[in-house]
């Protein structure tokens, strides 16, 4: 086999070890759970958590309390998938010093194998029963629930696990139509769960006066990689192939950690079409067959280069739905709990959200990845803290465009898009900071406060909320418009992408804001991307922050120039480290040929600089220049001459006085 290929990161992040989020109190609980724990007493409670933070037993707590002690007499837990039921099952807690245990008698599970009308049934029984806990899908918490009224879940917990696939567009959420009729058919008490950071895509989960109802509790990823007891550091990255990913794979397929690939949907453009094939050549890469486990399903690979075997799970191949079902439980049961039980898991549709796999080191996947949610997810596999883990990486294998082939501008697409995602995760695994405005020079700042000159703080209610809790959402929503992909890449100016880009998509997201508002988050978006972009140096007892290949005292900062760097400029840079100069330039090419529609504040905004421009050069811009700033400030030279003229002739049909 070819030596391995380190990817190219684009985030490395090293955490301090802590131990504060994985050390328990009293009562057993760590410090995300604490924060729960003291919210119990909200009707409607959302949690906001990274995996492998707690979020099922901090649920166990809170359910207990309100069994125990709130009146509730029922609690029922829904799950998007069977495997991560296993999550919810019976736990000894009073050991660890809390006041009660988490039982769920066998019945109750409705995660194991099972019709659905089995389950349904099951579902009202217990509901007519005396049992307090029923684990189940969403499907099946879907199915009963169309043999319900609302009301029948009066004096009920119901708590949604992976709460993002819960849609407000009750068109396509048949479990967000759900929620809202039992929040205002019944007095259950809800507790809703998430590990993304993001809402989804374009439909929010709830709508605004139902998320209003809830009280949030947010542990964000920082809090809980840095205080972890043995993971130290984590990377996110690429590397770029060309031609079938198959012939690649080997090249970032580290067999000395414990991984976790998917692969890509049949339908996505870096599949050959055939899903069990591709799995086939994975194993190829490996090594050769020696056996295949008949219940459990392993595959043990004997490893071309040492002869160690590798022991490898394949969740891709359902054509027989037991023996999957066989290698899933003995994943779920087993491989969760002993470190040798497997040490490559190969999946396409699961082993993503809930999965459990604390050894799992590295997530390698095939294919430029659009669902935000999917890619934390992922990443979540990997960074949960087990002793001899000291490292987690993320490797995104992504085709490079070839300009022999078709389809090119999508592959650029695609490929300035999954390196932005990775620098959305940056700024989600960073710490946070609260920024305030700096009015006097030895005005000191508290911890974990940065203070700006000439910062504009939040003056309303609805500016501080979308500050507080959809920051990460908004930045999504910002990477992922097809205009300010490109600006990442460096064809538009800081200015532009500050000023114009950015200003736009807030007032496209939240159009009731005003100027003042807009203005306020902007700058916001802008301070948080570029700080948490940037290194922090201390020299003596002075602190400087590197912006812009610049070091600049962090007393001295100022938004003027925070607002001179593009947040996101290292998406180029990370492009002309990894690629070749021939593919850079079929980059560059796609992106300066790709017609960027202007706006009239857009095309006004440049006014000084092509004006500048002429002053220096003692001509105008020109449109046919190889230079991208050249060409775009022509472009926009000739959008305002243009509508000059189309002005001029409006104006002059206005004065023609019709004929009586």
């Amino acid at each position: 086999m070819n030596a391995i290929n380190k990817p190219v990161n684009v985030v490395d992040v090293t955490y301090a070890q802590t131990k504060a989020s994985v050390n328990t109190d009293g009562l057993g609980m760590r410090e995300m759970q604490q924060r729960v724990f003291a919210k119990r007493g909200a009707p409607h409670l959302l949690v906001k958590a990274p995996p492998a933070s707690g979020k099922s037993r901090a649920l166990m707590f809170v359910a207990l309390d309100k069994l125990y002690n709130q009146g509730r007499k029922k609690v029922i837990v829904a799950v998007p998938e069977r495997s991560i039921g296993a999550s919810f099952d019976s736990t000894n807690l009073t050991t660890f010093g809390f006041w009660a245990d988490w039982e769920v008698k066998d019945d109750n599970n409705l995660c194991d194998a099972g019709s659905s009308a089995g389950k349904v049934d099951a579902f009202l029984k217990f509901l007519e029963g005396p049992d307090a806990v029923l684990v189940c899908t969403h499907a099946t918490l879907r199915f009963a629930f169309e043999k319900l009224a609302p009301e029948a879940f009066n004096d009920t917990v119901l708590a949604i696990d992976e709460f993002h696939h819960v849609s407000a567009d009750t068109e396509t959420s048949r479990l967000g139509a759900l929620l809202r009729d039992v929040m205002n058919g019944s007095d259950a008490h809800i507790v809703a769960m998430t590990g993304s950071y993001f809402r989804g895509d374009s439909v929010p989960v709830l709508a605004p006066e139902d998320e209003a109802k809830f009280t949030p509790v947010t542990f964000n990823y920082y809090d809980q990689l840095n205080g972890y007891e043995y993971l130290r550091s984590l990377g996110i990255g690429h590397h770029f192939y060309q031609g079938r990913y198959t012939e690649a794979i080997h090249e970032v397929l580290d067999l000395n950690k414990k991984t976790l690939v998917h692969i890509p949907s049949v339908n996505a453009a870096e599949s050959t079409k055939d899903k069990i094939e591709e799995v086939g050549f994975i194993i190829d890469a490996i090594g050769h067959v020696e056996d295949t486990d008949p219940d459990t399903g392993i595959i043990s690979v004997r490893r071309t280069d040492t002869g160690a075997i590798v022991r490898v799970a394949d969740l891709v191949d359902d054509t027989n739905p037991k023996k999957r079902g066989d290698t899933l439980h003995y994943l779920t049961h087993t491989a969760s709990k002993q470190r040798d039980a497997v040490d490559i898991i190969i999946a396409l549709g699961m082993a993503k959200e809930g999965f459990d796999w604390p050894f799992a080191e590295h997530a390698l996947t095939v294919g430029y990845r659009a669902s935000l949610t999917e890619v934390i997810q992922i990443i979540g596999r990997v960074t949960r803290d087990s002793e001899g883990k000291k490292h987690a990486q993320f490797t995104n294998l992504v085709a490079e465009p070839d300009a022999s082939q078709g389809e090119v501008k999508v592959s650029v697409n695609n490929m300035l898009k999954a390196i932005t995602a990775s620098l959305l995760m940056e700024q989600v695994l960073a710490q946070n900071f609260t920024f305030k405005t700096k009015t006097f020079d030895d005005e000191p700042a508290k911890k974990g406060e940065l203070k700006i000159k000439g910062f504009k703080e939040p003056t309303s209610e609805r500016v501080k909320q979308i500050v507080a809790t959809d920051l990460n959402d908004l930045k999504a929503t910002i990477l992922q418009d097809d205009t300010f992909a490109r600006a990442a890449a460096g064809s538009i100016d800081a200015e532009t992408t500050n000023k114009i880009l950015i200003p736009k998509i807030i007032r496209e997201k939240y159009p009731e804001l005003d100027e003042t508002q807009v203005e306020e988050v902007r700058q916001q978006v802008v301070v948080d991307s570029v700080i948490k972009n940037s290194e922090v140096h201390e020299v003596g007892d002075k602190r400087f922050i590197k912006m812009a290949e610049k070091f600049v005292n962090i007393d001295d900062i100022n938004i003027n120039l925070i607002d001179s760097v593009n947040p996101f400029q290292r998406a180029f840079e990370v492009l002309s480290k990894s690629v070749t100069p021939s593919v850079l330039r079929i980059i560059q090419d796609t992106i300066t040929a790709t017609k960027i529609e202007f706006t009239d504040d857009e095309a006004l905004a440049l006014v000084p600089k092509i004006k500048t421009w002429r002053q220096v050069n003692g001509r105008n811009p020109d449109i046919r220049s190889e230079d991208p700033t050249e060409k775009r400030l022509a472009t926009a030279l000739l959008y305002l001459q243009r509508r000059t003229a189309e002005r001029k002739a409006e104006q002059r049909a206005n004065e023609v006085v019709e004929p009586s």
